[in-house]
């Protein structure tokens, strides 16, 4: 139930585009019935055309808060992983990188999940509406033995490395990156009481598993790290 929701919530935040749900929703849904129902659905809604956006609670706030900063990297989170997805099944041939690359879609869903998280501040939420965007805690454990299994695999690091790899090794690191933003965001929101611990320690080890899995995906497919040298 929390997947199907989490999507009407963050679009609500404006977060995400319509296309994007109706996609995520469908999924889940009789799929003819909600594109035949989304048809006569405007893209813009101009609610937002003074500033603000409304969050899960009901509660308006500015487009630059700190809020709507960390939905923002949330989904150009989600977008990049999703790129990095794309460049798996294209170029890859191995059989073993397709766990990874249904892993990373499993992911991607989490991400709603916790983009809904994330527009329902504990403070000025209800406790109905916390109750329905409650995140799982055992999706932290989850991401952590992935992280195990896959580093115990690679040859030990001994130096710093560039990203680097071939293009699906990339595509992970710069999810990385911009994993690294996104739990920035959503620490200091963390420590305003906004959204959940167990949110903020999944951004991080999220970010922990992308650099595992680029050094894994780097390694299966043959491709050379490149390792840092300090310029002269």
């Amino acid at each position: 139930m929390l997947r199907k929701f989490s999507s009407l919530i963050v679009s609500r935040c404006g977060a995400y585009c319509l296309r994007t749900q109706i996609e995520h929703i469908t999924s889940t849904m009789n799929a003819p019935c909600m594109v035949q129902q989304q048809r006569g659905v405007k893209v813009y809604t101009k609610t937002g055309d003074k500033g603000t956006t409304s969050l899960f609670t009901g509660e308006r706030r500015s487009k630059f808060d700190e809020v709507f900063d960390a939905l923002g990297d949330i989904d150009e989170l989600n977008s990049n992983i999703g790129l990095a997805r794309q460049h798996l099944v294209e170029s890859s041939k191995h059989v073993e990188l397709k766990d990874i690359s249904e892993f990373l879609e499993r992911i991607q869903c989490t991400l709603l999940d916790i983009g809904s998280c994330v527009a329902t501040p504990p403070n000025t939420a209800t406790e109905k509406q916390l109750q329905r965007t409650e995140f799982d805690s055992k999706l932290v454990k989850e991401l952590e033995e992935w992280i195990d299994r896959y580093w115990t695999a690679l040859p030990e690091l001994k130096n710093f490395i560039l990203p680097s790899g071939g293009k699906s090794s990339c595509s992970l690191h710069v999810s990385r990156s911009v994993c690294r933003r996104a739990e920035r965001k959503v620490s200091v929101l963390f420590h305003k009481d906004e959204v959940s611990a167990d949110v903020a320690k999944y951004v991080n080890r999220l970010s922990d598993l992308l650099f595992t899995l680029a050094r894994y995906v780097a390694f299966v497919e043959g491709n050379d790290e490149i390792i840092y040298k300090k310029p002269k």
